[in-house]
């Protein structure tokens, strides 16, 4: 994300708090990785807290690789199948399943591409504006970014539930203008901006609005 540490780990305590919070009033067991969504993302701001003590030499340089490769490999490589898996898992409408199970059959070979790029080849990071950026010759290219918004906010915007299709339609507005103010930097604020976005999930559990749109013909 931008700025500093600092705003990496409040944020991630006070998003972590809302995640813990919202996994409180999930009720159903197939909502569960969905409704863990706040959590992860704090859990990934966390991460990048240490990146930033790495990239200000407040830790090593290993243990700063260490967090940018954690970092990368769940915002490359696991968040987008697990976007579209937990979709997926809370639909009931039968042709958004089948629609839902083909973009997340694309998502695990996408992804497992991906992870096997972070893990394969060097990435690098380093400080830009206040903001992280990471580089990897096999995961940023734009083929991979546009499979990358198409298994991640197409899942969610295809959701028949109103809180998942409007998680998804801010994610596309967010993804919009990162790319047109930060691409440099896209990973690392996009995630911020998902995490800070992810909390009004909790709403949506607390209130009980999970609801699914009406079926089309």
């Amino acid at each position: 994300m931008c700025i500093s540490a600092e705003v990496n780990f409040v944020a991630s305590a006070v998003i972590g708090a809302v995640g813990v919070a919202t996994l409180a009033h999930v009720r159903h067991p197939r909502d569960v990785l969905f409704g863990a969504m706040p959590l992860l993302f704090a859990l990934h701001q966390f991460t990048e807290g240490f990146v930033w003590l790495g990239l200000d030499g407040a830790i090593s340089e290993l243990s700063r690789d260490n967090a940018a490769f954690l970092f990368l490999l769940y915002a490359q490589g696991i968040l987008p199948i697990a976007m579209p898996l937990s979709v997926l898992l809370m639909e009931d409408v039968p042709w958004r399943r089948v629609a839902l199970a083909a973009i997340t059959a694309l998502a695990f070979v996408f992804g497992a591409y991906m992870i096997w790029g972070v893990m394969s080849f060097p990435t690098s990071c380093y400080a830009e504006n206040r903001s992280v950026v990471y580089s990897n010759p096999v995961t940023e290219t734009m083929w991979t970014g546009i499979l990358y918004i198409l298994v991640t906010c197409g899942a969610l915007v295809l959701s028949g539930f109103h809180v998942v299709r409007w998680f998804g339609v801010l994610n596309l507005i967010g993804l919009t203008v990162v790319f047109l103010m930060k691409s440099y930097a896209f990973s690392s604020v996009w995630c911020f901006y998902a995490a800070v976005i992810s909390v009004l999930l909790y709403w949506q559990f607390r209130t009980g609005k999970i609801r699914p749109l009406p079926a089309m013909a």
